[in-house]
């Protein structure tokens, strides 16, 4: 069984991975990623979320397998909720509706969380978020658990700076074609012209 567990997970790593590195939009990696690691553990749902700019509370970003109304149920704060996540170290919560630990422990219960495993979302090595994993059923964390929803947390750090970077392309050839645009507007019928008229060429007898 444990050679089957850790067969899955190395193969997940490795479509994961594929997937990071395919033409996809940051998004659709982003989706895919939350939604692999969901059903390769066999968890009810999985979410990336973010730190807010002052670094003081989390925002879910993506998530797979959990209502709208849970994910739109307030930001988290980071002073009390999976604050040794936000230091480096995984955070593994058996009952989420009874540890202190859980902000929205009552919110948690009607959407039938029981378990959640929090393990921080790095980038260059600064600390962006958190990747929470979601049980159905009450469940003890394995080493190869944390390890795996680990370096699939990396991998999404990844696709995030990959999406940063695709949004910065973009603004910067929505301002090249605009420069452009201008540009090719400002010469006018100069522009028409001289793109229509071919250069003579000298005659022989010159």
């Amino acid at each position: 069984m444990q050679e089957v567990l850790e067969r899955g997970y190395y193969e997940g790593l490795y479509e994961l991975a594929a997937k990071v590195n395919s033409a996809g939009t940051p998004a659709t990696v982003l989706r895919y990623i939350v939604k692999k690691v969901a059903n390769i553990v066999g968890a009810k749902g999985c979410s990336i979320m973010l730190l807010s700019p002052d670094k003081k509370h989390l925002f879910h970003t993506i998530a797979y397998g959990l209502s709208d109304e849970y994910i739109r149920k307030g930001p988290i704060s980071a002073d009390r909720s999976i604050s040794d996540a936000l230091t480096g170290t995984p955070v593994a919560v058996m009952y989420a509706t009874e540890d202190d630990r859980i902000q929205y422990r009552e919110q948690a219960g009607r959407e039938g969380i029981a378990s959640i495993l929090s393990v921080p979302i790095m980038l260059r090595e600064e600390i962006i978020g958190v990747m929470r994993l979601y049980t159905a059923q009450p469940y003890s964390f394995t080493d190869d658990d944390i390890y795996f929803v680990g370096a699939a947390a990396n991998l999404g750090a990844i696709a995030l700076e990959n999406a940063r970077m695709y949004q910065s392309l973009e603004q910067e050839y929505d301002a090249f074609r605009r420069e452009m645009l201008h540009w090719r507007a400002a010469l006018g019928d100069e522009w028409i012209a001289g793109d229509a008229v071919a250069v003579p060429r000298e005659s022989k007898e010159s």
